[in-house]
């Protein structure tokens, strides 16, 4: 649940919503993703993905009737609180060995964030981020590219800074005179 959150950049409701049949592993593995403003968009998928996929319908209970691709423990349909306390125990389980995550604060939205900052990084085009994770226009990606310091630093390093000379500043003689009449 939380490899398919990060990696298709799914908004929680997007992915407590998906429905079996909104899974597709023939002839191209994809996922159908109803978003925000009932937006449609149909995501390709890895072979690593496929592989999670159907290692998690294996695992799921047979005898679960909801149409929902990821349940609670009562059978029922995943809540966005279910998946808030899912993702905080990974993320428990996480910092025992980065210790660094104890200093995060990480939310179901900070997966759907990696991804867009991944897929700019492999992309280097914002349109593309746009088209992944749904967004209407790109007004809402930008956010993106104000958002990765390396690519900033980079930015900085391919430029020459401007030469300086030290100037010949004078101050007239009128303002020297007001300041001392100021004293």
């Amino acid at each position: 649940m939380l490899y398919l959150c990060f990696v298709a950049g799914l908004r929680v409701s997007e992915l407590v919503g998906l429905n079996l049949r909104q899974l597709v592993f023939q002839p191209q593995p994809t996922i159908h993703v109803i978003g925000k403003g009932r937006r449609e968009r149909i995501l390709p998928q890895w072979k690593e993905t496929v592989t999670v996929l159907r290692s998690w319908l294996a695992t799921r209970s047979n005898k679960a009737f909801a149409p929902e691709l990821f349940l609670n423990a009562e059978g029922g349909c995943m809540t966005r609180s279910g998946f808030e306390y899912i993702l905080s125990k990974h993320v428990k389980a996480a910092t025992i060995k980065q210790p660094s995550l104890g200093e995060k604060r990480v939310s179901p939205h900070s997966l759907r964030h990696s991804c867009a900052t991944h897929t700019l990084k492999a992309t280097d085009d914002v349109r593309k981020v746009s088209l992944w994770l749904g967004h209407v226009g790109l007004k809402s990606t930008e956010v993106y590219l104000r958002a990765d310091p390396d690519e900033k630093l980079e930015t900085l390093m391919a430029m020459t800074p401007p030469s300086l000379q030290r100037g010949k500043f004078r101050a007239p003689d009128k303002r020297l005179e007001m300041l001392k009449s100021h004293k």
